[in-house]
Order: C-alpha cells, then sequence, then structure tokens
C-alpha cells in the first residue's frame, strides 16, 4: 500500500517578513489573483493566501530565520513546499510509519483539526500532506461567510 494522494492543494513560498506585501500586491495586481480573505492567522507567519482559478492557492508565508513551528533544523512547515489532499491522514501517517518514511507533524496551529504531516522527497522538496475538506485551499468548498 501507498499513500494516495487525491488532490494539489496549494504551493507554500517562503518569503521575507518584509516582502509580504509586496509579493501579495505583485500577485494580485500583476497576476490577478484575488486574495482568500479568510486566510487564519498563523502567530510569527505574517502571509496571504492567494487563489488560483483552478481552485487551488499560492500561500505567501513572511517569515524571517527558522518559524517557530520548527521542529529542527531542516524541518520547518514555513518551508517552500507543496501541499497534497489525503483521503485519509491518519492512514496516511500510519503508511508513512510503514514505509520508514521519516515525517514530521503539525497539529492545530493553522486551523482547527487541521493536522498536517511533512515529508522530504529525494530531492530535498518539503511536501504537506493533510486531510481533504479540512483546508481552505479549494474556494469552491468554502463556505460562503455570513452577510
Amino acid at each position: 500500500m501507498a499513500v494516495k494522494v487525491l488532490e494539489l492543494h496549494h504551493v507554500g513560498l517562503r518569503i521575507a517578513h518584509d516582502v509580504a506585501d509586496p509579493m501579495r500586491d505583485f500577485y494580485r495586481d500583476v497576476l490577478t489573483l484575488a486574495q482568500d480573505t479568510g486566510r487564519w492567522h498563523i502567530p510569527g507567519v505574517h502571509g496571504y493566501f492567494l487563489d488560483v482559478p483552478n481552485d487551488m492557492q499560492i500561500h505567501l508565508l513572511g517569515c524571517d530565520g527558522p518559524s517557530r513551528y520548527a521542529k529542527e533544523p531542516g524541518k520547518d512547515p514555513v518551508a517552500n513546499h507543496i501541499a497534497l489532499a489525503v483521503a485519509d491522514i491518519v492512514a496516511a501517517e500510519a503508511e508513512l510509519q510503514r514505509l520508514g518514511v521519516d515525517y514530521f507533524t503539525l497539529d492545530n496551529v493553522a486551523s482547527p483539526n487541521l493536522k498536517q504531516l511533512f515529508l522530504r522527497d529525494p530531492g530535498g522538496n518539503v511536501i504537506e500532506l493533510h486531510q481533504i475538506g479540512l483546508c481552505r485551499c479549494k474556494k469552491s468548498a468554502r463556505v460562503p461567510a455570513a452577510a
């Protein structure tokens, strides 16, 4: 068995804290990506979620130095990464353990009930796995705010 990926949800770009606003302006004003104004507050990480028309997002993650969420050097969820949704995050974690894949977790930092698993591919790229339906990435799945 292996971890079954259902969707690509977002690409996270780590940037310097003071570049977050100009980056948002660039993606919004030059590339016409809409800002997801419902981005949850992530203490110590100034940034923005930007909607891409194909129901994915770009996450701008402004943070200088290791984030407060870093487990150790090389294990920082605020690193550049791609985020993939899985059907069952608990089963995915068990499968990573069975396969002997090194990973670390992030629980309930960004959103209640959102468990995130972070691992690296053989090229060193960071991959985030999370439960489908628990993130804001899919604009089509968001509950509209009350008027």
